[in-house]
């Protein structure tokens, strides 16, 4: 299990929750796009990472999964999931619809 530390900064929290996702999945963390707390209470995070699920050529058909990781209070991580696997060239329809 990984160490305890305290008062870890948001760079830290986000750098332990690519570590630990990384080493979990076997996959590249090609990008981060989200970071919260999980309840609101300071102790616990949730850090959304985009992972390299299959690397194709060209690297635009290249297959993503977005990926949320759930760290605690000292940054080891107690739960992990993917919600949602994508071409590289996708464009979101969530960002498409706010550009509209």
């Amino acid at each position: 299990m990984a160490e305890t530390k305290k008062n870890l900064s948001p760079p830290e929290l986000v750098g332990r929750a690519r570590e630990q996702v990384e080493e979990l999945f076997g996959k590249p963390v090609e990008a981060v796009s989200g970071f919260e707390q999980a309840n609101g209470d300071g102790k616990g995070w949730t850090i959304t990472l985009e992972l390299l699920e299959l690397p194709r050529i060209p690297d635009t058909t290249s297959l993503l999964g977005t990926y949320e990781a759930t760290l605690d209070g000292d940054g080891n991580l107690v739960g992990a999931h993917r919600t949602r696997r994508y071409p590289r060239n996708q464009v979101d329809p969530t960002q498409r619809q706010e550009d509209e």
